[in-house]
């Protein structure tokens, strides 16, 4: 990857997708399954022409806090390099918002949510 300084990023979505992989970071991203505890998924539409383009999707999912920690998003964590952070941030619409958050596994890792949580 070049860059020795890695973030965890954690997907419940498109960015799983091989085909956004590829387009944004120019590889296939090796993740491990997790989940984001408190969490719960609601559907968002995209009105970025781009993104629906890359996923093929107008209605995306979006993690939305619920206080109830025994509510679970699963998804997947993945190491990225500060570019391939700021590559994932570009390809995110408005409507979310990236935050910090401690997974199931105990990882601290960014996620992205509706902005209010």
């Amino acid at each position: 990857m070049g860059e020795a300084a890695l973030e965890w990023l954690f997907s419940y979505g498109t960015l799983q997708l091989e085909t956004v992989q590829r387009a944004k970071f120019g590889r296939l991203l090796q993740g491990e399954e997790d989940s984001l505890p408190g969490f719960r998924i609601e559907d968002i539409v995209i009105d970025d022409d781009e993104t629906v383009a890359l996923s093929g999707l107008k209605v995306h999912r979006i993690a939305v806090r619920s206080r109830d920690e025994r509510d679970r998003v699963p998804g997947v964590r993945f190491a990225l390099t500060a570019a391939e952070l700021a590559a994932a941030d570009a390809y995110e619409a408005e409507d979310y918002a990236r935050v910090r958050a401690i997974l199931a596994s105990g990882v601290e890792a960014w996620v992205d949510v509706r902005p209010s949580a």
